[in-house]
């Protein structure tokens, strides 16, 4: 194995490429394990959620490597590693789940009860998520790798298909799921708020499950041009705060059968301040009586960087009572991607969904992460993709 670089948060405001410590097949509390695999990392993606660390909207610490988007190439494995083999090409989800607790059995892999001390659910490179090691690197340890990683079937044509199925990893099942919570079904009207990655992605989940009509809301001129052009209903929030007057301009009336809230909790309202309950108040407005909503957008427990003194502690103004008179369900939490990643897998490689233009994906070399955070941070509409190894371009 080469030397190691990966992408190192800094504190606010800064990312830097740095040298770090080649993976070992041991866990954050230092004890050796057999069941994980070593990878080369052939694409790493840049996620609005690591976006939030970064601009110190977490209590993420100075010196932990980012990144739980991961694509690699298995190059070492565990003796305990039974169903994958050195070579193979593999999608990591990015939540870290050990397979056999009670939510793992039950394909709750977002919340694994064991590996992570402090509470449930674990990822790679992220705050307050079990200390896992990120993979926004040159190399990364996978731990429980029988359970967790997605072998694609064919080499070639994963190295083909690779700036698609680099979505596999959190992207897409998270949109996905935020669809699939939110009951979208066969002529759904559905509404999407944001024209980020994850937006687009639930807009795109939203199309092949079958919706009549998706439409997606963002202040953003540059990434609602860019959802027109994927085929959907740019819905340009800077006109007014009324939404559902919006949305009557395109379906006839005010509401819609399913919402998808991927801003989360840094949301804004037209007054252009942070309002982060103002996404959550204004689903429960537009979607109808009976109707659902798919929350993947992030909401934190503490947000040191939040206006309103109750938010920094995750409270938010909430109009709980109307989404309950009007009977409406309201999923949250973080997508279990080992529920969906393996269909999502046949949908790209038998070209029925190409997520990589649907988000627009830009790849840059590992060394220039800086300036893709910075631009990705600027509200540019692309996805970006780091590509340690020079595999991708």
């Amino acid at each position: 194995m080469n030397s190691n670089r990966g992408v190192i948060y800094q504190g606010p405001g800064k990312v830097e490429v740095q040298d770090i410590a080649d993976p070992t097949f041991t866990n954050p509390a230092g004890k050796k394990i057999d069941h994980a695999v070593i990878l080369k990392v052939l694409s790493t993606n840049i996620c609005g959620s690591d976006q939030h660390m970064v601009r110190g909207r977490t209590t993420a610490p100075a010196g932990m490597v980012l990144g739980h988007e991961i694509t690699g190439e298995i190059i070492e494995k565990g003796s305990d590693v039974e169903m994958l083999n050195v070579g193979d090409i593999v999608s990591v989800p990015f939540n870290v789940a050990c397979g056999r607790c009670r939510c793992c059995r039950e394909l709750d892999t977002g919340v694994c009860l064991t590996v992570n001390p402090a509470r449930a659910g674990g990822a790679f490179g992220y705050v307050d998520m079990g200390g896992w090691v990120g993979g926004q690197a040159k190399y990364v340890m996978v731990p429980y790798a029988d359970f967790n990683l997605l072998k694609f079937p064919d080499r070639d044509q994963a190295l083909a298909k690779i700036l698609d199925l680099t979505m596999l990893s959190d992207i897409l099942p998270t949109g996905f799921h935020g669809a699939i919570k939110a009951g979208v079904g066969v002529g759904s009207i559905t509404y999407v708020a944001g024209a980020g990655p994850v937006g687009l992605a639930a807009a795109a989940s939203a199309q092949i499950l079958g919706a009549a009509v998706v439409m997606v809301g963002d202040f953003n001129k540059e990434r609602l041009n860019h959802a027109a052009k994927m085929g959907f209903v740019p819905i340009d929030l800077s006109q007014h705060d009324r939404l559902g007057e919006m949305i009557a301009q395109v379906v006839g009336v005010p509401e819609v059968d399913s919402a998808i809230d991927a801003v989360g909790f840094e949301a804004r309202g037209h007054s252009g301040k942070e309002q982060p309950a103002v996404v959550l108040n204004q689903m429960m407005e537009i979607t109808r009586v009976a109707g659902n909503i798919g929350i993947p957008g992030l909401y934190v427990t503490a947000d040191p960087g939040a206006q309103e003194n109750a938010a920094k502690e995750g409270s938010l103004s909430l109009k709980f009572g109307l989404g309950w008179s009007k009977a409406q369900s309201l999923h949250t939490g973080q997508t279990p991607v080992l529920r969906y990643n393996r269909q999502l897998m046949n949908a790209i490689l038998h070209d029925r969904l190409p997520i990589a233009k649907i988000v627009n994906a830009k790849v840059i070399p590992l060394e220039e992460a800086a300036q893709g955070y910075a631009h990705f941070d600027a509200g540019v509409a692309a996805k970006y993709v780091l590509d340690p190894h020079g595999v991708i371009s």
